[in-house]
Parts: C-alpha cells; sequence; structure tokens
C-alpha cells in the first residue's frame, strides 16, 4: 500500500517529477514530461504497479528526512539497529536523457541494505523485458526503455529486480535510472554520480539564491518557489497544477482528478508568487506560455490547457489501477478543460495587465510583434461583453447545471476594471468609455444580485442561499475593500458557516451529513485567502492564528497537498498543490505587508 500522502517529498528535472516515501520508495515516476504514463504508479495502486524501494533491510528505529538545504536534492536518514545510512535523492536539471541519481550514504555502523526495483511501463500495465547488458540493468516494453546502473550486483527475483549490500561508514554506494525511447541507444553515463549530485545541488542553490523575498515565513515561502519550479515544464514555462493525478479529495471517494496541466486561474498568483520572490525570468516565462495558449479565438478559451499548450485534454479512465487506498476511479486526462468559466477570462486580462508593469508586452517570438498581446487582451473583451451575461460552470468546475456564480462574475468584472487600467496608464487603444461601463454594470448587479441581506452576505450564486469560500477573493481583485460592511459581512458568515475545524471548506452540500461537500476535505487555498482578508481587516491576532495553524499541517519538508482532512489529520488530492502553495505565498507575503509588486489589480486575496 502507498504512503500516507504527507509522507512524499517531491524531486524533479523541470521537466518532470517523482514522488518518494518515507520508506525510501518512489512511487511515483511519469517520463518523459509530467503527463507522460507513469513508469512507477505504485501510488495509485501496489508495489505491483511499480516502484523502486531502496532501505534498511531490518531493524529499523526512525526515520528522518530533508532538503539539502535550498535545493530540491532530498536526504532520507534512517536509523537502523545496525548504524545510520542515508539515501540522497535528485533528479537532475534535464539535459539528454531523463536522470533519477540515487546515493546510499553509510554513516555510522554496517547496515544491510535491500533495493527492490519493480519497473512497469504505462501506468503500471506493461511489464518490461529485462536483461543485463554491459554491466547494466535494461527493461524494455513498447516505446518505452530503463537503463539501470550500479556498482553492485542486481539480480532477477520473480518480476522484481533486488540487489542486497552492506554500506560501511563512509562508504557511498550510486544508482542510476535513465528513461530513454526505446527505438534509441541507452544513454551513456558521462559523469560520476556523485558528481552528477553536486552539479544538481549547486544549480539548485544558484537559483534559489536570486529569491529576494525577506517576509514573513521566509524559509517556507522559498520552498514553496523552489516546488513552483519544480512543477514548471522548463521548455515552455507552462507550470503543472500538480505532479500527480487522481489522488482522492477523500479517502475512498470518487472525486479523483488529473491535476498534471496548467490552470489559467493560476495566473495571477503565479506572477505574484515569482516576482514577490524576485523570479522575473519565470514570470516572462509564465507569461509567454500565457499568450501562446489563450491564442486564438477567445471564445475558446479554455480553463486549462497541456504543458505546451495543448487543447485537447480527453478524460478516461485506468480500469486496471485500483487507486490510491482504494479510491477508484484513476482518472487520466481532465474532462473539466471542456467547461464554460467566466473567471479564466478576468485572471487572463489581470495576468497580462500585471506583467506590462513590469515587463515588454511580449518578448520577440511568444506571440508575434510587441502589439500582438493587447490586440488579444482586446478581441477577449470583444467576446467578454456578450459572454459576462451568461450563466457558467464556476471556479470549483462543478459538473452540474450552470449558474450565475458570483465569483465568475467578479473576475469578468476584473477583466474590464484591467483593461481599463491598462489602456488609461499606457495610453493603449480602445473602447475605454464601453469597457467601463461594462465594468461598472457588472460591479452593481453584483451588489444587487449576489448580496443577500438576510444573510448580510454575499452568495455562491445569484438567487442562492449557499456560501461559497471563494468569495473572499472579492477583496483581492479590488471589487470592495475587505473592509466594506458588506465583506465584513461575508466573512463573518464563512467563518459561522464554512469553518470545520478552523479550515475553510469551499461550500457545503445541503446533502452531506457531515458538513462537508460529498466526498472533499477542507481546500487549503480557502484558509489562506482567510488569512488574507483577516490582515485587510485589521483582525491581526486572527490572521495569525490561522496563518500559524496551516504552517503547521505543511508536511516535514514543507510541502503542501490540496485539501486536508481535520479530524483524521491527513493530507488529501494531488501533490505538490501548486494553487495552495500560491495561495500560502500570498498569505505570507500580505501578512508582510509585502508590497504588490507592478501595482496592477490582482486577485487572490
Amino acid at each position: 500500500m502507498a504512503s500516507r500522502i504527507e509522507d512524499y517529498a517531491i524531486i524533479g528535472d523541470t521537466h518532470t517529477a517523482a514522488l518518494v516515501g518515507k520508506d525510501g520508495s518512489i512511487d511515483w515516476l511519469c517520463v518523459p514530461r509530467f503527463d507522460s504514463g507513469a513508469v512507477f504508479a505504485a501510488l495509485l495502486g501496489t508495489e505491483d504497479h511499480g516502484r523502486w524501494q531502496l532501505a534498511p533491510a531490518g531493524g529499523l528505529q526512525k526515520v528522518e528526512r530533508r532538503y539539502r538545504g535550498e535545493t530540491l536534492v532530498l536526504e532520507t536518514t534512517f536509523h537502523t539497529d545496525d548504524g545510520v545510512v542515508r539515501v540522497v535523492d535528485c533528479m537532475p536539471i534535464r539535459g539528454k536523457s531523463v536522470d533519477l541519481v540515487r546515493i546510499v550514504e553509510g554513516i555510522s555502523g554496517r547496515v544491510p541494505m535491500h533495493m527492490d526495483l519493480r519497473l512497469r511501463f504505462d501506468y503500471g500495465q506493461n511489464l518490461p523485458w529485462v536483461t543485463g547488458l554491459d554491466g547494466r540493468l535494461h527493461g524494455t516494453a513498447g516505446p518505452d526503455s530503463v537503463v539501470v546502473s550500479s556498482p553492485v550486483l542486481i539480480e532477477g527475483a520473480g518480476l522484481s529486480s533486488v540487489s542486497d549490500f552492506v554500506v560501511g561508514a563512509g562508504e557511498n554506494v550510486p544508482f542510476v535510472l535513465s528513461w530513454h525511447p526505446s527505438h534509441e541507444h541507452a544513454p551513456r553515463q558521462e559523469q560520476p554520480p556523485e558528481k552528477v549530485l553536486r552539479n544538481t545541488e549547486a544549480w539548485w542553490r544558484r537559483w534559489s539564491k536570486q529569491c529576494s523575498y525577506e517576509g514573513e515565513a521566509r524559509e517556507l515561502v522559498l520552498r514553496s518557489l523552489i516546488t513552483l519550479k519544480s512543477l514548471t515544464y522548463a521548455p515552455t514555462g507552462g507550470i503543472v497544477a500538480a505532479a500527480t493525478t487522481s489522488l482522492p479529495e477523500w479517502i475512498g471517494g470518487v472525486r479523483n482528478w488529473d491535476y498534471r496541466f496548467c490552470w489559467l486561474r493560476d495566473s495571477v498568483l503565479t506572477l505574484f508568487a515569482l516576482m514577490t520572490g524576485g523570479y522575473d525570468k519565470e514570470a516572462l516565462a509564465w507569461r509567454d506560455w500565457l499568450l501562446r495558449a489563450a491564442a486564438g479565438e477567445p471564445d475558446k478559451l479554455q480553463i486549462m490547457y497541456g504543458l505546451r499548450g495543448e487543447r485537447r485534454l480527453s478524460e478516461y479512465e485506468l480500469d486496471w489501477l485500483p487507486g490510491y487506498e482504494g479510491s477508484a476511479p484513476v482518472r487520466v486526462g481532465n474532462a473539466a478543460s471542456d467547461q464554460f468559466q467566466l473567471d479564466v477570462y478576468g485572471e487572463t486580462l489581470a495576468s497580462l495587465a500585471l506583467m506590462r508593469g513590469v515587463a515588454p508586452p511580449v518578448r520577440a517570438g511568444a506571440a508575434g510583434d510587441p502589439d500582438e498581446a493587447w490586440k488579444l487582451e482586446v478581441a477577449i473583451l470583444d467576446f467578454l461583453e456578450g459572454a459576462w451575461h451568461q450563466p457558467d460552470d464556476g471556479l470549483w468546475e462543478m459538473r452540474g447545471r450552470r449558474q450565475h456564480f458570483t465569483h465568475s462574475k467578479v473576475m469578468a468584472w476584473l477583466g474590464f476594471a484591467s483593461a481599463v487600467q491598462s489602456a488609461e496608464q499606457f495610453d493603449l487603444p480602445g473602447p475605454i468609455d464601453r469597457w467601463r461601463s461594462e465594468r461598472d454594470e457588472i460591479h452593481a448587479q453584483v451588489c444587487a444580485e449576489a448580496f443577500d441581506p438576510d444573510l448580510g452576505s454575499f452568495t455562491q450564486a445569484y438567487g442562492s442561499k449557499q456560501l461559497d469560500a471563494a468569495l473572499l477573493q472579492i477583496p483581492g481583485t479590488g471589487f470592495l475593500p475587505a473592509t466594506d460592511e458588506r465583506m465584513v459581512g461575508t466573512v463573518a458568515a464563512i467563518e459561522r458557516e464554512l469553518l470545520q475545524d478552523g479550515f475553510v471548506l469551499r461550500y457545503r452540500s445541503e446533502h452531506a451529513d457531515d458538513g462537508l461537500p460529498p466526498g472533499e476535505g477542507a481546500f487549503l487555498p480557502c484558509s489562506f485567502w482567510l488569512v488574507g482578508n483577516y490582515v485587510a481587516q485589521g483582525r491581526g491576532d486572527d490572521a495569525r492564528a490561522l496563518f500559524d495553524k496551516l504552517t503547521a499541517i505543511a508536511n516535514d519538508v514543507g510541502l503542501f497537498s490540496e485539501e486536508y482532512d481535520p479530524a483524521a489529520k491527513r493530507a488529501l488530492g494531488n501533490v505538490p498543490q501548486a494553487f495552495t502553495h500560491l495561495a500560502f505565498v500570498r498569505a505570507a507575503a500580505t501578512l508582510s505587508s509585502f508590497p504588490l509588486t507592478g501595482g496592477a489589480v490582482a486577485a487572490g486575496g
């Protein structure tokens, strides 16, 4: 059985990532990209669906782990009856091949070790043909091949490849696994594994040294920025929402979605987080990815795209995988990509406005000449003038009837507000008076239709009595200040109705016996949004208490998942979750009174 979600750490090469458990098992790795088939899929099944465990053979007393300083090099230290041994894991920044380096370091005593490698391609479905050649282990099935090298003997044992060896104090035993297309020659190991490890560590230290953030919780903020970098697909600048698919929002539930894609809803928060850390290069790369993905017909704008901006993300189920702790089905692709969500138009326009204040509109080759970005924005606005009147599927991607969601309307307002600001500040051409009129009409409609005087709060949708934590994002857009009595009432209503053991739920279902939406835990970004509202309302003690409560549930290496079960004290959902890390960075910066770079309106509270 897979480890608890919070027991995984991430390593990656800015093309894909692996999850390493506290037990020394790599239970998830997709190659060569985040959204490729998995070569290790035990995370969503059993060890027979592929894993690579490297751990002491017995007599375990305790396990400690950490990242080496401000890097993505992971150390797992095992204290055993025979001594202490450390496993160091990393994925070198992508060169010619996909490499995974594991080095066993003897610290004290003499520790017996066991290596169990179970190669399975295409999400655990394909068992490779394994052979020994040129002193290395080769596994091939269909389009995939893996080669493994180590100085210790690796033997076949049933459907596994195993190795038993002893490591003494001061000794190192390296393993290198490389994936390559089966029609190409296996890559040669050009440098010793120890040098590859040093180079990888140096690369991450150089990257982290650029961080300019000096505010609240700096160490954890930098870890979030490193995590965000690890979720970046370097060739395009796209950032995936998470490294995994189908980790459940509730153990045993069916809300198991593929998050290995790039969501437009994350765009403003992503840019804010990167610029907060001083990573303008990464912010520009994300902006350019956004321009390429959004290019085309405005009415075809999607809520999410593939790593290169792919639009067809067809959803299907892997019925041979039982799911994490039996949470089926396991899904690949995401049918929500076909939904109509108004908020993505506002996010896109606000993102481009935010970047216009700090960088040229378009880098050469990103989407044409410098005027093309504004032309795209104008085209989106032309579509939005008619589209904002329509009901939509909403931020939470509900697979039910469309409604006039309040958050969606506010984000449409943000789109027009951002355009007016850009046109005025940079003297850009366009029907500014018409955009002002649309902006003001949306504002008036939301205030009239979405605010319930009886509740003293905005509601999830027009005519609804239901609350929604997405309403906490309203002040961050500039729509209303957090101190407006309507927002004060909304925060009070959310505290009254959506707090579960101190954590904020997205919304409540009228049919949920435990008060939770059916099949999910507390959605962590919402709680960080509440921190931002507390700060803006002058409730410093409440902000501090909630912020500390939230940071305490980051795992031992500083990673956040999507959701949390406060009763069982378990992480839920895909991991590491970019949306949560982004919301955390925004909350930390807000708590520090860290100024918003660029001066543009921005979402996120």
